[in-house]
């Protein structure tokens, strides 16, 4: 059964950052903002899960945690994008730099958010 949650929940999880993909690459020419956003709604739904701790049954966590947002969230194209910009030249390292300090940053921040609404819940 666990198999067939994180299935599920991986295929919702994919298709909705291919969908965010899609929208953001209508608006601007190839950018990290796509990652920049599936990771950071990845970290705050987990942070969320998190604070909810004990009082959800533990297949949401499977489906949700371990299915959706494994699929959603993308660490390594996180860091393949952050090489790249690193390596257009000295503009693009300074822009790498920022979305290293912007994910990582923000990713913590929005995990920590979540977790503190989940267990005010």
């Amino acid at each position: 059964m666990t198999w067939l949650l994180v299935l599920l929940g991986g295929a919702v999880g994919a298709v909705c950052r291919f969908g965010v993909n899609w929208l953001v690459e209508l608006r601007s020419r190839p950018s990290p903002w796509a990652t920049f956003t599936v990771n950071l709604v990845g970290s705050f739904l987990l942070g969320l899960l998190a604070g909810l701790g004990a009082s959800l049954p533990g297949w949401v966590g499977v489906l949700l945690g371990t299915g959706f947002c494994g699929a959603l969230t993308t660490w390594s194209t996180f860091a393949h994008e952050t090489v790249r910009l690193a390596g257009s030249g000295p503009a693009g390292r300074g822009w790498a730099l920022l979305n290293l300090t912007l994910t990582l940053t923000c990713g913590l921040g929005a995990a920590t958010l979540g977790w503190l609404a989940g267990h005010q819940l």
